[in-house]
């Protein structure tokens, strides 16, 4: 295969399986109007769960589920410091995430690596076993694809429930929500566990294609996040049959594309973080938005 369609076929698979971060930060940042910091602590916190569960002989698509589960735990923390507690949001997620560092390292250490000959959802399971004749870069990305093809579906069809309405209610008019008896606090709770369940399973997902945790893997993944829903809701703003969920897909793999293509311009490894840091603060000043314009666009 071309070395550049190899290229661009793992930069969209990237694209692909962080946009479950970007899913997450959508529902916080977007929906519930809540800075949510923590995500930089259950991003790797399912990376660490599933590196632990992997090594230890447990089934790739069932350590997935657990990453899940501890992603729903870490947003609970958050929900209730914040609901329960009334400690403000932003600090609700800091003292999440510091906590989160210290528990993920007691979970992995600082580097745990999983074995080539231990299955991942990329080389066991019936759609890997579908697509046992193609190459393991193609099987990333199909597999990558239907998994967040069906996690927006099934976002998608929960904005419309009930519970989904009322989610989106909170962020835009609180008081209305309280005007009909619902308590504003337990469905914020909710948002949050929903939105870090994502993001563990992007930790997760993350562990099982590079085969390793890592414990400062999580750094600047909100950052990430905000960044492809930005660039998502701006491109996409003014195309109202274009759902949010599908922006933030489209919004995650173009910045995934920015940064390879910066990789391939020959700025050193060492400094993807800043030049991370840089294009978020591009994205802000070319779209127009400063920060807390994305919030209910």
């Amino acid at each position: 295969m071309n070395p550049l369609v190899e290229l661009l076929i793992s930069t969209v698979t990237q694209g692909l399986i962080y946009a479950l971060i970007a899913f997450g930060v959508y529902i916080t940042y977007t929906i519930l109007d809540f800075p949510d910091l923590s995500v930089d602590g259950s991003f790797p916190l399912g990376a660490a769960v599933t590196a632990v569960l992997l090594t230890n002989g447990v089934g790739p698509w069932l350590a997935l589920l657990a990453a899940t589960v501890t992603g729903v735990l870490a947003g609970l923390a958050t929900g209730i410091i914040h609901v329960r507690f009334h400690v403000r949001n932003l600090l609700a997620g800091i003292i999440t995430q510091t906590a989160l560092f210290s528990i993920n390292l007691k979970i992995a250490g600082s580097n745990l690596p999983v074995a080539r000959g231990t299955d991942t959802i990329f080389t066991s399971g019936p759609l890997a076993a579908l697509l046992s004749g193609s190459s393991l870069l193609i099987r990333k990305l199909v597999i990558s694809l239907v998994l967040v093809l069906v996690v927006k579906l099934l976002l998608d069809l929960y904005f419309r429930t009930k519970s989904g309405l009322l989610l989106r209610a909170v962020g835009d008019n609180s008081t209305l929500v309280t005007s009909l008896s619902k308590d504003c606090g337990s469905v914020k709770i909710l948002g949050l566990a929903l939105s870090n369940a994502l993001v563990a399973l992007a930790g997760s997902v993350v562990c099982q294609e590079q085969r390793s945790f890592s414990a400062t893997m999580g750094t600047g993944q909100v950052v990430f996040g905000l960044a492809a829903v930005i660039i998502g809701i701006s491109l996409f703003r003014r195309l109202s049959f274009v759902k949010g969920t599908t922006a933030v897909l489209m919004g995650s793999i173009l910045y995934k594309v920015c940064i390879q293509a910066a990789m391939q311009l020959g700025f050193d490894p060492s400094m993807m973080k800043f030049v991370t840091a840089m294009l978020f603060l591009l994205v802000l000043i070319f779209s127009g938005r400063k920060g807390e314009e994305i919030i209910h666009a």
